[in-house]
């Protein structure tokens, strides 16, 4: 079964140097029927102007995954992390007991991230900050695994999530097989989600069925969150 959710029909706010867009509740945003999708609890569409960004602010318990879409973001955490994360590349935190970061877009143009958090598996464990870089290849026949909590992914988080993504030029056919429940993401150009028109900033929720093709309609960037199921995480 699949649920679409069109970008302009999404929630969002304004502030002028940030402008995002809200999958779920978040903040000032509440709709009833969007708290969760199981443990996945927000994902943020975020456009950070040049120059600006989130001062230090703190979290806890929570497994927190920043996809870099356009631009880069700049991360300095209290722990001693720091780094900078490209368009394509993504970096994970894992809260835990409690860490204080910033994130700021450094750079001389809008950085684009989607912002997703998750709940954990186990809390009060030790935070942790990790980035990776990914090919920019096209898929052919199947997404890459970017981020999972099983260890088979060159990131990991402290959930049993797994986040999948790729660039598919024109014409590219592919069948995604989903463990437990999924949420889909199309961070660029357009494609068909079993035949369902799906457009940029559009998300898909994908419930009970064990597969979804993909077929893009022109060059697409899509990104796909597992999860377990769909026990609400609020």
């Amino acid at each position: 079964m699949l649920a679409h959710y069109q970008f302009d029909a999404l929630g969002g706010v304004d502030h002028g140097w940030l402008k995002a867009k809200h999958h779920f509740s978040f903040a000032g945003y509440h709709d009833p029927q969007k708290m969760s999708f199981g443990e996945l609890l927000v994902i943020n569409d975020d456009i950070i102007a040049p120059r600006t960004g989130f001062d230090m602010h703190p979290h806890r318990d929570m497994e927190i995954i920043t996809y870099v879409r356009r631009g880069a973001i700049s991360h300095k955490d209290n722990t001693g992390n720091e780094g900078r994360t490209t368009s394509g590349n993504v970096q994970v935190m894992s809260a835990g007991t409690g860490i204080f970061h910033s994130e700021f877009n450094h750079e001389d143009e809008d950085t684009n991230i989607y912002q997703i958090w998750i709940k954990p598996r186990s809390r009060g464990i030790a935070p942790r900050w990790d980035t990776a870089e990914f090919p920019r290849a096209p898929a052919h026949d199947a997404l890459a695994l970017l981020v999972s909590g099983d260890g088979n992914a060159p990131l990991s988080i402290n959930q049993d999530v797994r986040i999948y993504a790729g660039r598919m030029q024109a014409g590219t056919h592919l069948t995604h097989h989903i463990s437990g429940q999924a949420y889909l993401l199309v961070s660029d150009g357009s494609l068909l989600v079993d035949g369902n028109l799906a457009t940029k900033g559009d998300g898909i929720a994908i419930s009970d069925q064990p597969s979804v093709g993909l077929s893009a309609e022109e060059a697409c960037e899509v990104l796909v969150i597992e999860v377990p199921g769909l026990v609400s995480a609020r």
